[in-house]
């Protein structure tokens, strides 16, 4: 299978996710750091999942895997647009400001601003509505999760939810004001990269989080008994790093319902992906060929067993819907025979990570003289240390094998 052409030439890029920036949101220094990229002749830039986070800062456990997360945002952008009153811009938090943004917008906007609005809200009404009514209904249950809101909210009963969206125009027309303005920040910071020859590249965790929008708009293509509990949750099992494996909390996917729906789930999250990205890593891929499912009353990943999931019909979905997928695949941890097949099939590049690399021998697959062409090569992912505190962190051994493997390929090139 051909593989999506963003892939013909090979590049180099820098891993760092917006709020590493001094700012921390996508304001001059993201434009900045695009120009440092450009100058370096680095032309990729990978970031982290871009969605609004919970309490704990994770953005692999979001509230939404479409929306952007607001704190992102660069308000001194909003307040120099020609609409804009800064003085009435006043508040602590984000959603205040956006409201006398929204407010000033309604009021000064040109017709083709207020045309781009409502274009906005048309073309992603397929998560938008969803996502508004859950983050307001959210804000007034004082931040409680959906399953623990009253059962008319948490089913999402017609009469409650219409009600609800009467009462809350104004600040559900907020929220997506304040999407909208993150999008257009977003999409302006891309296209001043694409033009600069850096591509953007995004983070795609294959689960998503319990307490989201997502969960809570189609419970029925979870695990999740029917007061939005979760019967079997992901992890991955015991290994050398610990001896009770890993228990994430991510209800599981009902495959056979995905599948029934065409995998329409899958195309929608993946079309507002590709709308962020020019290519993205999916993150544990290996969960599209079998997952570790965990029964919801275990407290560790020890009692799980693997669930073979539907990767090539999934794949083959998404290939004829996009033409060609731009996808990297997190292919680390226990990888066999099948996850490669899968990969394979479908011309993914999976993950090679030089912190992995060294005080073994020769045949570890991390080492460079191992590298696959099909591959992306990490000094380490965010889930690793620094480059310097990997280093500074090792035995001697293990620096004296670096200093050596490295000696070792600096006169073969320098002998080329």
């Amino acid at each position: 299978m051909k593989k999506a052409h963003i892939f013909d030439q090979r590049r180099t890029g820098i891993l760092l996710h917006i709020t590493s920036l001094p700012s921390g949101n996508l304001g001059s220094d993201a434009y900045r750091f695009v120009d440092f990229l450009q100058a370096s002749g680095v032309t990729v830039w990978q970031v982290l999942p871009l969605g609004p986070t919970h309490s704990d800062g994770s953005p692999y456990q979001c509230l939404s895997a479409h929306a952007g997360n607001n704190k992102l945002i660069c308000l001194d952008s909003i307040r120099g647009k020609a609409w804009a009153n800064p003085a009435e811009m006043t508040g602590k938090k984000i959603i205040t400001i956006m409201a006398h943004a929204f407010r000033q917008f309604s009021q000064s906007a040109s017709a083709d601003e207020q045309q781009a609005f409502q274009q906005f809200c048309q073309h992603n009404q397929y998560w938008l509505d969803d996502y508004v009514l859950f983050r307001e209904l959210r804000h007034l249950n004082h931040a409680t999760a959906w399953y623990d809101w009253p059962d008319e909210l948490r089913d999402r009963d017609k009469s409650a939810l219409y009600e609800f969206s009467l009462q809350r125009r104004e600040a559900l027309m907020v929220r997506k004001f304040e999407q909208f303005m993150f999008y257009e920040q977003w999409s302006s910071l891309k296209q001043y990269a694409n033009d600069r020859g850096v591509k953007l590249f995004g983070d795609m965790p294959i689960f998503v989080a319990h307490d989201s929008a997502d969960v809570w708009a189609v419970p029925e293509l979870f695990t999740l008994d029917e007061t939005g509990q979760p019967e079997t949750v992901a992890g991955v099992p015991p290994d050398y790093f610990s001896e009770t494996g890993q228990r994430w909390g991510n209800p599981l996917y009902r495959w056979q319902k995905h599948e029934d729906e065409k995998f329409q789930w899958w195309q929608q999250r993946l079309t507002s992906q590709l709308l962020l990205f020019d290519l993205i890593r999916i993150d544990h891929f290996r969960g599209f060929e079998a997952c570790w499912e965990i029964p919801a009353h275990c407290l560790t990943a020890v009692d799980g067993e693997w669930k073979k999931a539907p990767g090539e019909a999934l794949f083959s979905n998404l290939l004829a819907h996009f033409g060609e997928l731009p996808l990297v695949a997190e292919d680390l941890g226990i990888i066999t025979e099948e996850v490669t097949a899968l990969r394979e099939q479908f011309a993914l590049p999976g993950m090679n990570i030089l912190q992995f690399a060294f005080g073994g021998d020769a045949t570890n697959p991390y080492l460079p003289h191992q590298h696959r062409p099909d591959s992306v090569t990490y000094t380490g992912t965010h889930d690793n240390d620094t480059t310097l505190g990997w280093y500074e962190s090792l035995d001697q051994a293990t620096q004296l094998h670096l200093h050596s493997y490295l000696a070792r390929v600096l006169k073969r090139c320098h002998g080329c």
